[in-house]
């Protein structure tokens, strides 16, 4: 017996050892009560996201048209990421191009003017220049997903350049007859490392409908016979093997959606007890009461209902015998709805990596609180705005250098016979809005201590805090102090300092 027992205690012991061992007694139970029923299948990338692309796509884009927050959210990360636009600024390898700095700084200078040119017009369908259409990919990418963009060359009377770029959304990439085949993967040719070698691009818009008769053709990534970049994707990619981009709204899409039927549901609830405030009781429900004042016909919300009055400034009501009047209270907003809000306010400006204060544009916490925030989220916007110009920016500028060396309108000797040289040739910095100051005063005394202390350089300093580049600072006031000196304003500045030191003295 005592055998026996001792044989039951151990096979007890090597049960709890294989049904708790490491996760499967956490994370991974399916035994515990909090954890039953949650039996996820995960597939691949395209089972898991693309294949749920179009109606993440068009829920999105409904979020955008009709929910306040989702709206302002993405109108927030285009905002501090764009702004404007983020602005070029050549800065070429001079050593490795044997370069002096004058000749460099010259060099610079007139590829910038050349660039700035190109860039007024650089728009296929003529509505934006280089910098809204930095905005407009933005907000397409966080909107829908993805965006691509391709470059048709053509002649338009009195401008210098031929390149061109045209965004197109993500509908216009898909898989010919909507079939999925070995070929293409949702849209894309893939090769045999994963890469992409082309699209499929339809040549229009879908009807909203299925519509399987579009017409389109497979356009190659590069050029075949120039190597040329034909179709610029843009997409944030989450997962290894992923070739489409999934909308910034997809993880919190159904939060948003139960978050605006609330707040909307609250609003109809105040409405409705704010324009109902008396009840007319009566014992002979076939008589109407005689009222003065009430609204006229085309001022009635309900003009059509018979059964109900409006009543407007001033109204009178003359009872009949009978009939007695209730008035009725409006019925305040819960005080919960704001606890509520903020809460999922709060939730959903984590998933899209940006603080609550941020996302409302609510700053009530302290100096320190609130500059923690702006940091944090700096963070996020730093490492989009990088991503944003690797992805479009810089292609986008490599190809316009192309058609400019090639046609002679830049001198870059070597450009097309090197690949270093092209490379120390394209060099540049893009600079976009400045993270802004809670206290102005304390981050300009901090920058000058990081200056002063070798920890930082002034051209840093001047992109972060005024968003504008040093080397433009400086040429502008020197022209400045140009036009002060042959104003006279500093000779009389210093006659004023002397007059108002010698008052001083006899004081």
């Amino acid at each position: 017996m005592r055998k026996q027992r001792g044989f039951m205690g151990s096979l007890r012991t090597f049960g709890r050892k294989i049904l708790n061992k490491g996760y499967s007694g956490h994370g991974a139970s399916f035994t515990k009560t909090s954890l039953q029923g949650w039996t996820p299948v995960s597939g691949s990338p395209k089972e898991d996201m693309e294949d749920n692309l179009s109606v993440l796509r068009e829920r999105s884009r409904d979020l955008y048209y009709g929910a306040p927050l989702a709206n302002g959210a993405l109108k927030t990360q285009v905002m501090n990421n764009i702004g404007p636009g983020l602005r070029h600024k050549s800065n070429i390898d001079g050593k490795t191009l044997g370069m002096d700095l004058e000749t460099q700084q010259e060099w610079e200078r007139i590829c910038e003017r050349e660039f700035a040119t190109w860039a007024k017009t650089c728009d296929a369908r003529g509505q934006l220049d280089f910098y809204g259409l930095q905005r407009l990919a933005m907000l397409s990418q966080l909107l829908s997903g993805e965006v691509f963009a391709m470059f048709p060359m053509y002649r338009i009377k009195q401008e210098p350049y031929l390149t061109k770029v045209t965004l197109l959304e993500s509908d216009m990439v898909g898989s010919p007859n909507g079939q999925f085949d070995t070929e293409y993967q949702s849209g894309v040719k893939l090769n045999r490392y994963g890469a992409p070698i082309g699209y499929y691009i339809f040549d229009r818009m879908s009807n909203g409908i299925i519509d399987l008769g579009r017409g389109g053709k497979f356009v190659p990534k590069y050029g075949s016979r120039t190597g040329r970049l034909n179709v610029l994707h843009l997409f944030d990619c989450e997962r290894p093997g992923q070739v489409r981009g999934m909308p910034a709204f997809a993880p919190v899409m159904e939060t948003l959606k139960q978050l605006a039927r609330y707040t909307d549901a609250e609003l109809m609830k105040a409405l409705v007890s704010s324009i109902l405030t008396a009840v007319v009781t009566t014992e002979r429900p076939n008589e109407d009461p005689v009222l003065a004042g009430s609204i006229e016909e085309e001022e009635m919300m309900f003009p059509d209902e018979q059964s109900k009055v409006e009543l407007g400034p001033a109204t009178v009501v003359q009872l009949n015998p009978g009939e007695d009047v209730r008035t009725i209270a409006p019925s305040p907003i819960s005080s919960a709805f704001d606890e509520f809000v903020v809460t999922f306010c709060r939730q959903i400006g984590a998933a899209l990596e940006i603080p609550y204060e941020i996302l409302v544009k609510h700053f009530t916490a302290s100096y320190s609180a609130s500059r923690a925030a702006l940091l944090e989220y700096w963070k996020s916007v730093r490492a989009r705005r990088a991503m944003f110009v690797r992805q479009f920016c810089e292609p986008i500028y490599e190809l316009w250098m192309d058609e400019a060396v090639a046609s002679g309108r830049l001198y870059a000797p070597g450009y097309f016979e090197d690949d270093i040289i092209r490379a120390a040739y394209q060099r540049s910095v893009w600079y976009g809005p400045a993270m802004g100051q809670i206290d102005p005063l304390k981050e300009a005394n901090a920058a000058v201590v990081k200056v002063n202390n070798l920890m930082s350089s002034r051209t840093k300093e001047t992109a972060e805090i005024a968003g504008e580049d040093f080397g433009e600072l400086v040429e502008q006031l020197k022209r400045e102090d140009q036009i002060i000196n042959e104003g006279g304003l500093i000779k009389h500045e210093e006659e004023r300092s002397a007059v108002e030191d010698s008052g001083e003295d006899e004081e």
